[in-house]
């Protein structure tokens, strides 16, 4: 079973940057979906990037061209690099893990994603 940590967050002047690190235990982790999501208050939860197995990402519109995620499959670690970050960008983030099920592209919703990390706060100052 996959266990997941966040960790980085933190607050930063807009225009600032900061690196989301999620720390991953289980053996399946390599073969599944990794993706983050935030949920800012009042504001339901958004997806905001997603990773497949070979490497491939897919981000919210709103996020394109400021944020990367990548991982590190040695050190069992997804990140989320933020650059340009905005107020709005101030939300709760958490990392996730799910097994696509019947071999599904890995998507930010296209099918409930069962394991969660504790999630970690981004604040952008003005």
């Amino acid at each position: 079973q996959e266990h997941l940590v966040e960790s980085g967050g933190g607050s930063v002047q807009a225009g600032g940057s900061l690196r989301l690190s999620c720390a991953a235990s289980g053996d399946a982790y390599r073969n599944y979906c990794l993706a983050w999501f935030r949920q800012a208050p009042g504001k339901e939860r958004e997806g905001v990037a997603v990773i497949d197995s070979k490497g491939s990402t897919s981000y919210i519109n709103s996020v394109k061209g400021r944020f990367t995620i990548s991982k590190d499959n040695a050190k069992n670690t997804l990140y989320l690099e933020m650059d340009s970050l905005k107020p709005g960008d101030t939300a709760t983030y958490y990392c996730a893990a799910e097994d696509p099920p019947g071999g599904k592209w890995c998507t930010l919703g296209g099918f409930e994603y069962n394991y969660w990390g504790q999630g970690t706060q981004v604040t952008v100052l003005k």
